[in-house]
Formats: structure tokens, C-alpha cells, sequence
């Protein structure tokens, strides 16, 4: 058994200032955690920090522009996303 806790909520910080390139392939699961840029299928695209995947549900924030706030939407309706790593200092 481990101590492990994911680290809920939104982030602190804002998300970086320019957004990554649009990939041909990705997959918002592997964004958890991440600050990740979203390419929808229609609409403007967005800055995203995913905290659960689940069948037909992507939870987490939304950034504002301003500050973030808890939003929810169809993974069916993301065309591509991009993950940004965060910084370690190691």
C-alpha cells in the first residue's frame, strides 16, 4: 500500500504563454495533471489542466483567461491536445 494522492485542484499558477504545436495524434489521458492545450472539434481552442478521463467525461479546469475554473466536457468532442510538461528542479 502506498501514501500516493494525486495532487487534486486547480493549479496555482497560470498556464504558460504560448501554446505548443498541434500534434497529428494524441490522447487526453496522458495529459492528467499537465497543463494541456485542447484543439476542439469546433470552437476556439483552450487551455486545460485534466485532473480524470472517464468514459465519456474529461473533468478538470479551464483556464479563463484569468483564473481557473472547473469544467467538464464529451472527450469525443477534442479533435487533438498538446501536454506541457511542468518544470522539475531535480
Amino acid at each position: 500500500m502506498t501514501n500516493y494522492s494525486p495532487p487534486y485542484g486547480a493549479p496555482t499558477s497560470p498556464p504558460p504563454r504560448v501554446h505548443p504545436r498541434k500534434p497529428r495524434y494524441s490522447y487526453v489521458v496522458d495529459c492528467l495533471y499537465q497543463y494541456t492545450y485542447v484543439w476542439p472539434r469546433f470552437g476556439r481552442e483552450f487551455w486545460y489542466y485534466p485532473i480524470s478521463v472517464q468514459y465519456g467525461a474529461v473533468l478538470g479546469y479551464r483556464w479563463t483567461g484569468r483564473r481557473w475554473t472547473f469544467f467538464g466536457f464529451d472527450p469525443d468532442m477534442i479533435d487533438e491536445v498538446a501536454c506541457v510538461p511542468v518544470p522539475t528542479l531535480y
